[in-house]
């Protein structure tokens, strides 16, 4: 499956489960129900992916995890917040990076209108 049908199929997961959930959660909760919602379509995904960050061709111990890594193509970076800031963004663009992965998603569930709270970001490589 192709970065932007699963976009198309992670976004109908993100809406089903703030339907179902409203705002306000912590993180995990839609971590794990986003995650529950793709792999009942047959989407893998993962939760807590390591990232490994390498400096000066040596591996870097650090705790860095992906909120969700999606058929090894798409990154879903979840947040609960009052409002998203840039760094948010940017972290998101720096895992994209860090993993070569072309395709992000940022989504903010403490909010009124879930649309408007769903970024896609691209990596070009």
């Amino acid at each position: 499956m192709r970065e932007n049908e699963l976009s198309y199929k992670i976004r109908g997961a993100i809406f089903r489960v703030y339907n179902k959930l409203g705002p306000g959660l912590l993180e995990s909760v839609y971590e794990a129900a986003i995650l529950h919602e793709l792999n009942k379509e047959g989407v893998l995904a993962e939760s807590q992916v390591p990232v490994p960050v390498y400096y000066d061709d040596v591996k870097l111990n650090l705790g860095f995890r992906l909120d969700l890594l999606v058929e090894n193509k798409v990154i879903i970076e979840i947040k609960s917040v009052e409002s998203i800031q840039k760094v948010h963004h940017k972290v998101l663009l720096t895992y994209l990076k860090l993993t070569g992965i072309k395709l992000g998603i940022l989504v903010n569930f403490n909010t009124e209108d879930i649309s408007k709270s769903i970024f896609r970001r691209v990596n070009n490589l």
